[in-house]
């Protein structure tokens, strides 16, 4: 079980399903599942973006929290066209990744997108973190599932 902790309302849309893609500067071996942080950060300018308008960004929403994992996703695959790295017979000027992609980041792909029921309160750190045991069970006793201790 690994986590990643995602500036709002970027955290949201994937949380909501809209954004199926974490962009990051470097790849990564690991697959599986993923807890979504919601960051104490903020991308001020992301919530005037048209991609947020269509989304339906609302930051009335539990799930627009700051400081807390608000989902649990399944990091199927990494696409490196963008960045350089020619994956999947895409060339490396362009991927198919869509319009959640950012030019020159390797885009993680999401699937299986599960919100808790609550945001869970936690510290969170920049990249890919090891989330504590305690962190873990919470989300895996608010999920009702043992399949998060792989």
């Amino acid at each position: 079980m690994q986590a990643i902790s995602v500036r709002q309302p970027w955290a949201w849309a994937i949380a909501r399903g809209h954004k199926t893609l974490y962009n990051q500067s470097l790849p990564t071996g690991y697959r599986g599942p993923l807890l979504v942080h919601a960051s104490m950060r903020v991308d001020l300018k992301a919530g005037d973006s048209a991609l947020m308008h269509s989304a339906g960004w609302d930051p009335a929403d539990p799930l627009a929290t700051l400081g807390a994992v608000i989902a649990v996703a399944e990091l199927d695959d990494v696409c490196a066209a963008s960045a350089g790295g020619a994956v999947h017979g895409e060339d490396d000027r362009h991927c198919s990744c869509g319009a959640w992609a950012e030019p020159g980041a390797y885009h993680w792909r999401l699937t299986n997108v599960r919100t808790l029921h609550r945001p869970i309160v936690s510290l969170g750190r920049p990249g890919l973190w090891q989330p504590p045991p305690t962190l873990v069970a919470d989300v895996d006793a608010m999920l009702g599932t043992a399949e998060l201790n792989r």
